[in-house]
């Protein structure tokens, strides 16, 4: 049975876990310039959030060394600290793909489709793991520690995965940027 502070927050992990990818799903097909707006283009960000992706992943790591070292503050503060990253890198993203055109990846061969599997397998976890990520951190806040704990042990990959695999993607598709 959920408790108190579970029950307030499952209607906010239904709605954020449809609407955030829906949104940015909308978004990505938004181009202002070609919608007559005079922006700039955002070329700059990809390095940028390429960039937070790895510093997603590197506290995410620490984050569960510090939980094993019994540093339950630490962890808490490294969790914000990664949530808050993933939503820094989700406004780039968008703002990058709402001003600039979609860049194809040029590689010819086997590179090709482990390129397309990694970025399928990337776009894929991004919206699975978006409810796991949420879940988890209420069951903290709710001390559930017992269920967050069992949680965190599948979303913990699952969001390493992602926050690496955004890395690789940037690396493979960056010699193709028209910058």
């Amino acid at each position: 049975m959920n408790t108190p502070v579970e029950q307030k927050y499952n209607k906010w992990i239904i709605t954020l876990s449809i609407a955030i990818p829906l949104v940015v799903a909308l978004l990505f097909g938004v181009n202002l310039r070609k919608l007559g707006y005079d922006v700039k283009p955002l070329s700059f960000l990809p390095p940028i959030y390429a960039t937070i992706n790895g510093l997603t992943a590197i506290v995410l790591v620490i984050a569960v060394v510090a939980i094993k070292n019994g540093k339950r503050k630490l962890h808490e503060n490294l969790m914000k600290f990664a949530i808050l990253l993933s939503v820094l890198f989700l406004g780039m993203y968008v703002a990058y793909h709402m001003t600039s055109d979609s860049t194809k990846f040029g590689g010819e061969g086997t590179i090709k489709y482990v390129y397309y599997f990694i970025l399928i397998t990337h776009i894929c976890l991004s919206v699975i793991i978006i409810p796991f990520v949420l879940i988890t951190y209420v069951r903290a806040l709710a001390e559930r520690f017992d269920k967050h704990k069992k949680i965190a042990k599948i979303t913990f990959p699952m969001w390493l995965y992602v926050a690496v695999t955004g890395v690789i993607v940037y690396l493979m598709i960056a010699p193709y940027y028209n910058y």
